[in-house]
C-alpha cells in the first residue's frame, strides 16, 4: 500500500478538480442555456460518466489516504491502520469480470497495427442518402451539401472495424462496408488506428471505478476530447461557426492531414492504453490474492 499524506492527497484532488472543470463547466453551462454542442455533448451524453463523476477525485486500489476519514461517506472505503483505503471486499466478481473483459480488449488491440486511412468516413456514413430531418446534427449545414456528401462515400472505400460507429451508418450505406462489425467481433476487429477506439479508453477507465484513479480517468477524457474534434472537423458537417476549420478528407491534403493526426492520436493512445491494460492485471492480481478461487469467476466476458 503507497500512503498519501493528506497535504499530498488534497493537492492531487483540487488539481484534478481544476483540471477536469474546463471541460465540465461550460457543459453545465450550455446544459443551463439549452445550448448543444455537436462536438462536445457526445462525451457527456455518449459515454455514461456523469460531470460529477468525472469531477470527483479518487486515489484507486492499493493507496492509503491518511487523514481521509471523509471518504467514509463513499461506498468501498474503509479505515486502516495508516488512513482510509479501498476495501477489498468492494471487488466483487462482476467488478473482476469487467477488469478481465477489458485488459483482454485492450490486449488484444494493442497486439494489433493501426490501420490509418479510413479517413473518418463514418460520419458521412451515418449521412449518406437520408433526408435532412434525419441527420444527427440536423442544426449544422454539412460543407458539400447532400449530393455532394454522397458522392464522397460513393468514390470512397468504406473501411470502419468498430461496431459502435458502423451501427449508426444509414440502411444504404451499411452494405458498403466490406465489413459487417457486430458486438461478438469487438475483441477480433478492434485496432490502435481507429478514432473510436482510442476515445473509448475513457469509458474503459471509467469501467473500472472507483479502483482506477481519477487522474488516469481525466488523461483518457482529454485524449478523448481532441479525438472528438478531428473526428468532427473531418466529417461532412461545417462547424467553422463553433472554431473548428474542417479536415477536409475529400482532398488529397485533408486526407493526408487526417492519416498524420490520426497516427499521432493512435501513439499516444497506446501508452493510455498500456495503462489501462496494466491496472487490469494489477487489479485482477489483487483479487487473486485475496480468493484463490477467484479465476473461476472470471472468465465469461462483460460486453458493453
Amino acid at each position: 500500500m503507497v500512503v498519501l499524506s493528506e497535504a499530498e492527497w488534497r493537492a492531487r484532488e483540487s488539481a484534478h478538480r481544476d483540471r477536469v472543470r474546463q471541460w465540465t463547466g461550460p457543459h453545465r453551462q450550455r446544459r443551463h442555456d439549452g445550448r448543444k454542442h455537436p462536438v462536445l455533448d457526445f462525451l457527456f451524453t455518449y459515454y455514461s460518466f456523469r460531470p460529477s463523476r468525472l469531477e470527483r477525485w479518487q486515489p484507486g486500489f492499493g493507496v492509503v489516504l491518511a487523514g481521509g476519514e471523509r471518504f467514509l461517506s463513499r461506498r468501498g472505503y474503509t479505515e486502516t491502520g495508516d488512513g482510509v483505503a479501498l476495501s477489498r471486499d468492494e471487488l466483487t466478481g462482476a467488478r473482476l469480470r469487467t477488469a478481465e473483459f477489458v485488459l483482454g480488449l485492450l490486449s488484444a488491440t494493442a497486439s494489433r497495427q493501426p490501420r490509418l486511412g479510413c479517413f473518418g468516413l463514418h460520419e458521412w456514413a451515418m449521412v449518406y442518402r437520408t433526408s435532412p430531418e434525419q441527420i444527427r446534427h440536423s442544426g449544422w449545414p454539412l460543407r458539400l451539401g447532400h449530393a455532394g456528401t454522397d458522392e464522397v462515400v460513393e468514390s470512397s472505400n468504406l473501411s470502419c472495424t468498430h461496431h459502435d460507429a458502423f451501427r449508426f451508418f444509414t440502411p444504404q450505406a451499411r452494405p458498403l462496408n466490406p465489413l459487417q462489425p457486430e458486438r461478438a467481433d469487438q475483441v477480433r476487429l478492434e485496432q490502435p488506428g481507429c478514432l473510436h477506439a482510442n476515445m473509448d479508453l475513457f469509458k474503459w477507465s471509467y469501467k473500472l471505478d472507483p479502483f482506477v484513479p481519477a487522474e488516469l480517468v481525466a488523461d483518457c477524457f482529454d485524449l478523448a476530447v481532441r479525438v472528438r474534434e478531428l473526428d468532427m472537423r473531418a466529417s461532412p458537417y461545417d462547424l467553422s461557426e463553433l472554431g473548428y476549420s474542417p479536415v477536409p478528407i475529400e482532398t488529397p491534403n485533408g486526407r493526408a492531414e487526417y492519416v498524420r493526426l490520426q497516427r499521432e492520436f493512435a501513439e499516444e493512445a497506446a501508452v493510455l492504453r498500456q495503462r489501462v491494460i496494466e491496472l487490469c492485471r494489477d487489479l485482477l492480481r489483487w483479487g487473486e490474492s485475496a480468493d484463490p478461487d477467484v479465476g473461476a469467476h472470471v472468465h465469461e466476458p462483460m460486453h458493453r
